[in-house]
């Protein structure tokens, strides 16, 4: 028997195989990059429609947290603290002597979370955690001198920050939403 030769037994239309690896298919062939490919205008972007969002008051309140939280965020990156780090300080300052877990349910934070952030704060040297003398279970907190310093320095920026809301909404809409929503401060 012969071997068979190339090219006889096949059918017509059928196409001719590759050598193994040595054609590419074009998936394979390097793909342009964006300085390869030319430059054409780009059609102006028109935004995203909110749809429904728009009309709920909840999204609204959502994006003015959002802002509120850059704002504040930005003024307070001097001072290398957080918003809740600043929220604790703020609710020792006023209360000392507060155990931890009074502090989680006023700022409605996690009770493990509120450790390491206590615990980050001590580690900086603002704020001492003692066992409380009526019930060891529980730690109280006090600013430090250093804490009580650094809370006095943090002040005029957290100021600043409600300036430039009420600046964004207008003076009078700054008060108005300042009374609407004072409702929440006493929800825990």
């Amino acid at each position: 028997m012969e071997p068979k030769k190339a090219g006889v037994g096949k059918r017509p239309g059928d196409r001719p195989r590759r050598a193994g690896r040595a054609a590419k298919s074009s998936r394979q062939q390097p793909r342009a990059t964006q300085a390869d490919k030319p430059a054409r205008a780009k059609p102006a972007a028109s935004p995203l429609a909110l749809g429904d969002l728009s009309q709920l008051l909840g999204y609204s309140l959502r994006r003015a947290q959002l802002w509120v939280f850059r704002e504040f965020g930005r003024q307070l990156s001097a001072f290398d603290i957080s918003p809740a780090q600043f929220s604790v300080l703020c609710v020792i300052d006023a209360n000392p002597g507060v155990n931890q877990l009074a502090i989680a349910q006023l700022l409605s934070i996690e009770r493990a979370g509120l450790g390491r952030l206590v615990d980050h704060l001590e580690g900086r040297g603002l704020v001492r955690r003692t066992a409380s003398a009526i019930n060891r279970r529980y730690y109280v907190l006090y600013l430090t001198d250093e804490g009580t310093a650094l809370l006095g320095r943090i002040r005029p920026a957290a100021a600043e920050s409600d300036k430039r809301l009420a600046a964004k909404i207008g003076p009078h809409a700054y008060r108005e939403l300042r009374r609407a929503l004072s409702v929440f401060l006493q929800e825990t």
